[in-house]
């Protein structure tokens, strides 16, 4: 696949991928080759500046690996990944702490991410501390400049407090507080809301779009949430078993899904309207052994609309609509008349 661009991409993955060495005990004496769980095999991607790229799949699909990675959580088994034209997998010590300033991380778990050790000043001025302001007067006023831009007005209400005494949605925001007091240029939200009441988490939506229309912020939004995505992203990737299935703009692939993976995903949302009627996708609920993965295309053997073909897939990406891309070998009009010979 190749996009045209105008510009160079903010951050440009290309051919990435992330093994995972399966067993270390006796048993694995006797294999003839090592296993792997293919994490994430060989993706290609781009995410503009100013821009937030929706990241969706099941669990296993490899989109939190993908994040972690893009903050150097986690290190890569191939591939390039480049920041502003550069190449960060490759770069100094000295260069490598100011990358650290500039990516930043939100995890989904706002009850195990922050230190219950921590007062609320504490946990957001430790990053200040590690990247060498010392001036006590100038960290305060960033923590606080930090927790009202979070939404935690007034401030001083809650810079003292400690993780136990703050709301879920609150400790979230202390979570988002943290990731912006550095003032980075890109934020990885892993799930933000999904342990969130549903009555809150609009607020923390609202709040990741006044951080990007604020903040000049460029973000890749980790979810399993179609909707949520539908309403903070520009642009949506979805994953399966490692690989990158479908790629466009939201709205497009969300009205008209060209991958039946997508369609099979986006058959599974609730619609709030009970004389709406939607046929629903019906597959195997089992995925895949992620070390012993199908031939050709990983979605095949769940997949209503399977042929022989797809065992020779190799999920290039066709651009079936203007920058919408997808793996699948058939064209939109395929699926649906094959659809109908089949019912």
């Amino acid at each position: 696949m190749s996009e045209a661009q105008t510009q160079t991409p903010f951050i440009q993955i290309e051919n990435l991928k992330k093994y995972y060495e399966v067993g270390s005990g006796i048993r694995d004496m006797f294999k003839k080759k090592n296993q792997y769980v293919k994490a994430i095999d060989d993706i290609s991607l781009s995410i503009e500046s100013g821009e937030i790229l929706g990241l969706v799949g099941e669990s296993g699909s490899g989109k939190t690996t993908t994040g972690e990675i893009l903050v150097r959580l986690q290190d890569v088994t191939e591939g390039t990944i480049k920041f502003e034209g550069k190449d960060y997998l490759n770069i100094s010590k000295k260069d490598e702490k100011q990358f650290r300033k500039q990516v930043q991380m939100i995890f989904q778990d706002p009850y195990s991410t922050l230190n219950p050790t921590f007062t609320i000043f504490q946990t957001i001025a430790e990053p200040l501390k590690i990247h060498g302001l010392k001036d006590q007067e100038k960290i305060h006023e960033r923590v606080v400049r930090a927790l009202e831009t979070a939404e935690l007005k007034p401030a001083e209400d809650f810079m003292y407090r400690y993780p136990h005494e703050l709301s879920g949605g609150q400790r979230q925001r202390v979570a988002i507080a943290r990731g912006i007091v550095l003032e980075p240029k890109f934020l990885v939200a892993d799930e933000p809301v999904s342990m969130l009441d549903v009555s809150i988490r609009a607020g923390i939506l609202n709040l990741l779009k006044s951080l990007r229309k604020d903040m000049g912020l460029t973000m890749l939004y980790v979810s399993h949430d179609l909707s949520t995505i539908k309403y903070l992203c520009d642009r949506i990737a979805v994953m399966y078993l490692g690989k990158i299935v479908e790629l466009g703009p939201v709205e497009e692939v969300i009205l008209n899904p060209q991958h039946p993976y997508t369609k099979t995903l986006l058959s599974a949302v609730p619609i709030p309207d009970p004389d709406f009627e939607r046929k629903r996708i019906d597959v195997d609920d089992e995925v895949a052994d992620q070390i012993n993965l199908p031939e050709g295309c990983r979605f095949e053997p769940r997949c209503p609309f399977a042929t022989e073909e797809c065992k020779m897939c190799d999920h290039t990406l066709f651009e079936r609509n203007p920058k919408q891309w997808s793996a699948c070998i058939y064209k939109e009009e395929e699926l649906v008349l094959r659809e109908k010979v089949s019912t």
